[in-house]
Formats: C-alpha cells, sequence, structure tokens
C-alpha cells in the first residue's frame, strides 16, 4: 500500500519521502494535505520540491516571529559553543533564570515565580499538579470544547475530539462545563446577558457538585484546537468572580493564544482578568521547545522533588526564549498582531456575506477562526467543505489549518504585512470560490 495523497498528488521527492514516512512514522499523526517541508524564512515555506508557500499556520502558531529569524540563528549559535544542556534540575545555571527574570517583565507583577519545560502539555501538566499541591484538593473544572494536551493529565482537562480520549480511560477527577461557543450556543432565543449567566450557572453547579474539593478550573481565553473560539468577556471575568467566590485557582493556558497572537502578551488580558497560574509555550522558544508554568511564590509552594524534569531549562532554549521576547517587545508585535488582525477580520467578514459556507468569522488579533457550513440556514458543519477549501489553497500556495469540527485556524507568524495579508486572503477567497 503506497502513501495516501491528501489533494493533488505532491512532486516526486515529497512522494517518496511520504512512502518513508508512512513505514516508520506512528499514524497518530494528523495531516490534513500532502505537504514535505524543506525550509523556511519568514512568512514562506518551501517543499522538498522547490514549492514556495505563504504560512497562515506559524507551525501551529509557534513561529510568532517569523521562519529562520537570524536573531534566534545568532542565539543558538553563540550559546552552543559554550554548552547545550547543564541539567537544569539538579544544577544551578544562570541562563534559565536569566529568562526567567526577563519573562516576568511581561506578565502581570503577581506572577513571579515559574516552572522551566519542554512543551505546552508539559506546562499544562505542571499547573494541574501545582494546583493540586497548592490546595491539596482533589477536583478540577475544565470547559467543552477544549484542548490542554495530550500527557494524561492535560488530556483529563481536555474535550475537543472524541479520537484524542478514546481507550485512555480512566482519566484523572476532572469535571467539564460548557465553553461559550456563540455561533451554536444551545441556549437559544436568549439575550447575551442572560445567555452568559446561563453558561455560569452550569458552571457554579460543576463547582457545586466538586463538594469544596475543588483545586483549580483550567480556560483558553481563546478555544484554539476547538474551533478558535472566543467567548464573551462577562463570561470570562465571571469565571474569575467564581474563583474568587470559592477559593479556586484560575489556570489561564495560554500554549496557543499567548505571546501576543491576539495583541496582548497574555489573550486573557483582553478580557481584564489576572490568572492565578499560567501556562505557557508554543510560540516562547522561537521554534525550540520551551514551555513555562508561572504562578505566585504563594502558589508556586511545592517541596523539592515534587516536580521535576530533564531538560526543562534547557540552555540553547532558554537562550533562544530570551531572544525572542526581546525580539516581539523590540518589533512590536503585538501592536502589528492587532493591527493586521483587524484588517484580516475585515476583509473576512466582507467574504461571510458574499459565500454561503462561511458560517461565522471570529478572533482577536492574529487568532482568527472561519467556520466553514453546508448552508447558513441550518448551520450545518461542512465537514467536507473544509478540507476541499484547505486543498485548494495549499494547491494555490497558502497553508492553512483546520480547528474544531468545520474551522479553519488563520494564526500567521506575528511580522506578517498587509501585502501578504491580502495575498494569502486572496488565495483564500479564490479558494472558497473554487468550492462553493
Amino acid at each position: 500500500m503506497g502513501p495516501k495523497f491528501i489533494c493533488r498528488k505532491p512532486g516526486p521527492k515529497s512522494v517518496e519521502i511520504l512512502e518513508r514516512d508512512r513505514k516508520v512514522i506512528s499514524p497518530s499523526l494528523t495531516r490534513e494535505y500532502s505537504f514535505v517541508f524543506k525550509k523556511a524564512k519568514g512568512c514562506h515555506v518551501w517543499d522538498v520540491d522547490g514549492r514556495k508557500y505563504l504560512d497562515f499556520s506559524a507551525g501551529v502558531a509557534v513561529m510568532n516571529i517569523g521562519h529562520t529569524n537570524p536573531v534566534i540563528e545568532k542565539a543558538i549559535h553563540q550559546q552552543a559553543k559554550n554548552a547545550i544542556h547543564a541539567g537544569f534540575s539538579d544544577f544551578y545555571a544562570e541562563l534559565p533564570v536569566k529568562f526567567v527574570e526577563y519573562l516576568l517583565t511581561f506578565l502581570p507583577k503577581h506572577l513571579n515565580k515559574a516552572f522551566l519545560s519542554n512543551s505546552g502539555t508539559e506546562s499544562v501538566e505542571a499547573a494541574y499538579k501545582l494546583a493540586r499541591w497548592h490546595t491539596n484538593k482533589k477536583w478540577v473544572i475544565a470547559f467543552k470544547p477544549s484542548f490542554h494536551g495530550r500527557t494524561m493529565a492535560s488530556l483529563s482537562l481536555t474535550n475537543a475530539k472524541p479520537v484524542q480520549k478514546e481507550r485512555f480511560y480512566p482519566f484523572l477527577p476532572v469535571k467539564h462545563a460548557l465553553y461559550p461557543y456563540c455561533y451554536r450556543c444551545p441556549f437559544k432565543n436568549k439575550e447575551h446577558d442572560a445567555c452568559t449567566n446561563l453558561y455560569l450557572d452550569v458552571l457554579e453547579q460543576k463547582i457545586s457538585e466538586c463538594d469544596k474539593d475543588l483545586a483549580a478550573i483550567f480556560l483558553e481565553p481563546i478555544a484554539g484546537e476547538g474551533g478558535y473560539i472566543v467567548p464573551p468577556k462577562d463570561f470570562v471575568q465571571g469565571v474569575k468572580e467564581l474563583c474568587d467566590k470559592y477559593d479556586i485557582l484560575l489556570c489561564d493556558d495560554e500554549v496557543q493564544s499567548g505571546c501576543y497572537r491576539t495583541g496582548e502578551f497574555l489573550a486573557i488580558e483582553n478580557f481584564d482578568v489576572k490568572p492565578d497560574i499560567v501556562s505557557l509555550s508554543k510560540a516562547i522558544g522561537g521554534g525550540i521547545p520551551l514551555g513555562a508554568t508561572v504562578a505566585n511564590e504563594k502558589i508556586m509552594d511545592w517541596l523539592p522533588g515534587s516536580h521535576a524534569n530533564t531538560f526543562g531549562g534547557n540552555l540553547l532554549a532558554c537562550s533562544a526564549g530570551i531572544s525572542t521576547l526581546k525580539f516581539m517587545r523590540e518589533k512590536k508585535l503585538g501592536q502589528n498582531a492587532t493591527k493586521i488582525g483587524n484588517y484580516m477580520m475585515r476583509r473576512l467578514y466582507e467574504m461571510k456575506e458574499r459565500y454561503e459556507l462561511i458560517g461565522d468569522v471570529r478572533g482577536i488579533g492574529l487568532m482568527i477562526g472561519v467556520e466553514i457550513v453546508k448552508d447558513k440556514k441550518t448551520k450545518e458543519y461542512g465537514v467536507k467543505e473544509r478540507t476541499d477549501i484547505l486543498c485548494k489553497a495549499s494547491e494555490k500556495g497558502l497553508l492553512l489549518l483546520p480547528a474544531g469540527i468545520s474551522s479553519i485556524r488563520i494564526c500567521p507568524p506575528l511580522i506578517l504585512t498587509k501585502k501578504q495579508a491580502d495575498l494569502g486572503l486572496d488565495i483564500f477567497e479564490d479558494s472558497v470560490k473554487e468550492i462553493c
């Protein structure tokens, strides 16, 4: 059996690599089309057959500062000459301390201590363990839909797609409340305020079910894998009010939405809410695996040996992380994300009016979701149509990613220019036209 070609048949070099991949790589991975990565620069990537693409995926919201950024290349090269690994969980080193000190300047002042790891799921896993350690309570509440990772604690929190959890039961003690999905709100014919209150009522009921044994609520300020869903501001504020009322920790998952993707360094800042624990990863290392779990020192009170890892505080990652944060700040990527994101949203709203397949457009900054439907009256999920649009766009030179059941996520590097935004949106619109 040969490789599966998604969209049109790729070039000869791609075909050969796809066949080798099929033989040795776990089939658990998801690939949307038969694109084989070769190299990248800025907002563009090339496949192994030499074809150039505009990248509206940023390596799954990782390459906020653009691909192959020379600042990161220089940081990695200079650090590699001295040392790559220090064993930070057992030996002291200045570079991880320097990274954390600088990271804290981007965060609310009450967040003043960090645990370093290597990925998003690890940063959430650490937040989960820290919340349970600090409170000495058992239960945790997350939302549906939500995605927090694939290791067992973060997977217990996750509630996005059945396949992600199938056959992995039993999970840790987690309850799920409804995440506000305004386009598909189950509370029909309700005014906004009443609808928000109903979501909060469901959450408060879940809190009561935990019988005063609730450690934390885990929240994505914008649901990522679940469909790039933006909740109402008063809902997020209401979650925080319930946390304060019942003495519950609010754990903010910023793995995908952080690092200026929404204009603010933390997406939750758009809602004027201060979390108790924050999980960061993806873009924070400029492409080098790096995660951070940040809290106040009164919360991060666990004892030596209660949590550690081998590669957290890796020297290359911390060097890249410092340079990444400096680049984001100096180049004002948050401002650019807001400016270009607002422009793209206006164009996408116009497309929504023109095309039956576009049911909803939502987002903040350069974290934008476009929900594809079969028709707007029934709002029936356009699963095949979404795949067809992704394929058409890739054939025309634009890389996009799916999210949720039938949404498309637009999460380009934050260095994106207006000219590049227009080019990408022109390709996207042409692809929608063809499928229509």
